[in-house]
């Protein structure tokens, strides 16, 4: 089959796009390289079975014709700022909301993409009373803009796979950690500690505890659920068996970066003891079902972040916005 890649240039589109063409897959990736990277697939461009296009989501006529020639779509695109929904709300409805649709009505018309797989994120499930969260929890009670629009993508994307008949696989991801990563916490850090290796702040009480994932794990588990997944509408919850907090992060980042004495400043947060507005405080999901189907993560947490941190060093990696889709 052929498959299109959008967002394949980004942190996870990047490393989904060299698994298929590992499997030989004929691809198409699709990136506006606004964080996205064009090193991060250097190695495939100019190969028989590979074509990037340099585009967005919006009006796209090269949209229209890589669809035609596709079966499978991987829609990755979408500003992960969680924070900058709390500023500026119309930049998660456009970027997220809005291309979405896009790309919905770019499906509908080409007539011919048997499977839409797309990466939602835990933050839909909000503030969760039960944990590990089950993919069926609810109600759904986002405290984030950016959750709020990756529910209303989800509500897209099963409305139209309904209407159109189309299959629909979607996948609400942890925070996702791993080379090529140039956003969230431990990136931050390290920037922070190159600053001033004296002194760390860290953003809320520092208790805020959360599911870390290895990005080759996430794409072990986004193929298998694609290859097992049977029913029209499939969402699988994507992340680790147990949970980090951010003061633990810290003290991962501080040592593998070879200082000592760091002194922590902790901000106190908002709404008791949260980064910003908008941040989840506990977050571990429920991800038995794709462990029924065989898969579960190589690494915890911890060693998550503790891999991602010393590649980050190693690598020295620039700033940018790119992200994790957590």
């Amino acid at each position: 089959m052929s498959s299109l890649v959008i967002g394949g240039a980004g942190f996870i589109g990047s490393h989904l796009v060299d698994a298929l063409m590992i499997s030989r897959a004929n691809l198409c990736a699709l990136d506006n390289l606004s964080s996205g990277k064009l090193s991060n697939i250097k190695k495939w461009l100019g190969t028989n079975n590979f074509m990037f296009i340099h585009d967005d989501l919006f009006g796209s006529i090269n949209l229209t014709k890589a669809l035609k020639n596709c079966n499978v779509v991987f829609h990755l695109a979408a500003n992960p700022e969680v924070r900058v929904g709390s500023v500026s709300p119309d930049i998660h409805y456009q970027q997220n909301v809005a291309t979405t649709f896009n790309l919905l009505e770019a499906v509908r018309g080409t007539g011919n993409v048997k499977t839409l797989v797309f990466t939602s994120s835990s933050t839909v499930y909000g503030e969760a009373t039960k944990n590990p969260t089950p993919e069926d929890y609810a109600p759904l009670e986002p405290i984030s803009i950016y959750g709020a629009s990756k529910i209303a993508c989800e509500a897209l994307i099963t409305a139209y796979a309904h209407t159109y008949g189309f299959k629909a696989v979607i996948y609400r991801l942890a925070n996702i950690v791993g080379p090529r990563n140039q956003h969230g916490v431990i990136h931050d850090f390290i920037k922070k500690l190159k600053k001033n290796p004296k002194e760390l702040e860290i953003l809320g009480d520092g208790t805020q505890s959360k599911s870390y994932l290895h990005v080759n794990d996430c794409i072990e588990a986004m193929l298998l659920g694609l290859e097992k997944s049977h029913k029209q509408i499939e969402v699988f919850n994507v992340g680790s068996e147990d949970q980090i907090d951010v003061k633990t992060i810290a003290e991962i980042v501080v040592k593998e970066m070879g200082f000592k004495d760091v002194k922590f400043k902790l901000t106190g947060g908002v709404d008791g003891g949260r980064g910003w507005k908008g941040d989840v405080k506990n977050m571990l999901l429920d991800i038995g079902m794709l462990k029924a189907l065989g898969w579960r993560p190589k690494l915890d947490s911890a060693e998550a972040v503790k891999q991602t941190t010393k590649h980050l060093i190693a690598t020295r990696e620039p700033a940018n916005k790119e992200s994790l889709i957590h």
